[in-house]
């Protein structure tokens, strides 16, 4: 039986104000609020309420036969918690159908994956506790930022414990291979591999309202009839986007969402079911390894990561930042974690492109690539600044790694002893009930043997009035 996996990404990028070279070491705020509340707010109101609206009609209407999966960034949630707080209310209703799954992905939708192991951990899993405070369920499966992914990738992915992952079905990846199956990492097999249909989830993400594209207009009808067509042994069809593509990428007045709202009675008159990607996970078994030896992402045509590392200014902000990534960590402070959050988000180095795109770039204040680099590296100068000033900068790396073993170390042993006292607590619950056991127990002892004592004496009475 097909299944279709419906997901929808929702970040949302914390746009930073005009920061000159002279503000540097003066100004420690490097946000722009007016845009970023401005920017969410429009989101919200044109994309993302009226198309979580027909969502959760879409399951009240369908019941447990539709089903629909998300993922939301850290930085994105934060944007809605200070400007749209009806969008995470409005999410919360959805989490209590029991038709929706939450993804986990990186808190700052960054590039850490690609250069710094425990950043991306800990990105991670301060994602899963955001997701596991709103939803009450902590991740099963992630998503990378912008699906991508690698074989080391995966390992990390597999190591942190994650069952499944979300990656691209690109074709230089898949060669002869469908994006149809359940594949699993080349050297984590135990992580599973959902890929991206990428023409059917474009058909509605990029081109549904286009006048000029040859499957315009595109109805539901026929939408799931292709779906139904492809190869019997083919059962697994993954339709990944953006939220924002309902609403901002095709506008409403396209009739987008009516289209969405038509699928699920039109896949039920096929015998198509929707399912999550745990649920896929769970039952699919994987058809073999998917070898990505390079990374790869959903992003242009080349489905890469050149969109933010493919020029040297890209690659020396990029190794600028993650230089004091390990500092950050250690430092811990709450006021350079969320700046250190928003300074990883890939939007960031996505400014700074000089690639041409089929799919328009909004470079925001930016007037080219050339001034998104220099912005960003008059902040990062007076972040970096910072950082040293907590972790000063002549500490060389060795001794700096020896503090993070050290740092490690004690955590594991924090690690071990609180597990020795909840096994020791549990063990002092038993002693304590078996006491309390016995205590309730003696009385009735004490009663047996009273009325044992007492028939004693009834019967010698007898015995001697009787003699």
């Amino acid at each position: 039986m097909k299944t279709i996996c419906l997901y929808f990404e929702i970040h949302q990028i914390t746009h930073l104000k005009r920061y000159r070279f002279f503000d540097i070491g003066t100004d420690h705020y490097y946000y722009d609020d007016y845009e970023n509340e401005r920017s969410i707010c429009d989101i919200a109101e044109r994309s993302y309420m009226p198309a979580l609206g027909v969502l959760e009609d879409m399951i009240r209407t369908n019941g447990n036969y539709f089903k629909v999966a998300f993922s939301l960034s850290g930085v994105g949630i934060e944007q809605l918690e200070m400007h749209a707080p009806q969008v995470l209310e409005k999410l919360q209703k959805l989490n209590e159908t029991g038709c929706v799954e939450f993804l986990a992905e990186p808190y700052s939708h960054g590039l850490s994956s690609l250069v710094n192991e425990e950043t991306f951990a800990a990105d991670v899993k301060k994602q899963c506790e955001k997701i596991e405070e709103y939803f009450g369920k902590r991740p099963a499966v992630l998503r990378n930022s912008s699906l991508i992914y690698s074989d080391d990738i995966g390992g990390q992915v597999a190591a942190m414990g994650f069952k499944g992952m979300l990656t691209e079905g690109a074709k230089h990846v898949l060669g002869w291979k469908s994006s149809h199956y359940v594949y699993n990492c080349n050297i984590a097999p135990e992580l599973k591999l959902l890929l991206r249909d990428v023409e059917l989830s474009d058909d509605i993400s990029l081109r549904f309202g286009n006048s000029d594209w040859p499957g315009y207009p595109l109805f539901a009808d026929t939408y799931i009839n292709r779906i139904a067509s492809l190869p019997e042994n083919e059962q697994i069809i993954n339709i990944f986007m953006e939220l924002s593509a309902l609403g901002i990428a095709q506008p409403l007045s396209s009739n987008i969402l009516e289209f969405m709202r038509a699928l699920p009675a039109c896949a039920k008159e096929k015998g198509i079911i929707f399912s999550t990607p745990t649920e896929i996970c769970k039952m699919t078994h994987s058809v073999g390894a998917l070898d990505v030896p390079d990374t790869l992402s959903w992003v242009d045509e080349e489905r890469d990561v050149s969109c933010w590392l493919g020029n040297a200014m890209q690659r020396e902000a990029f190794n600028k930042l993650y230089s004091v990534a390990d500092r950050v960590r250690i430092a811990n402070d709450p006021r350079v974690n969320q700046d250190w959050d928003y300074l990883q988000a890939s939007n960031n180095f996505r400014f700074m492109t000089t690639k041409p795109s089929n799919v328009g770039l909004d470079r925001g204040i930016y007037s080219d690539p050339f001034d998104a680099f220099t912005n960003y590296m008059n902040i990062l100068g007076d972040f970096i600044n910072r950082v040293n000033s907590l972790y000063p900068e002549e500490i060389d790396n060795e001794e700096l790694n020896s503090l993070l073993t050290t740092i490690k170390n004690q955590g594991d042993e924090i690690e071990m002893k609180d597990k020795e006292i909840s096994r020791l607590k549990t063990k002092l619950e038993k002693i304590q009930m078996a006491e309390e056991k016995l205590k309730a127990e003696k009385p009735t002892a004490k009663k047996t043997a009273s009325k044992k004592t007492s028939a004693t004496k009834k019967t010698t009475a007898k015995t001697e009035k009787e003699a």
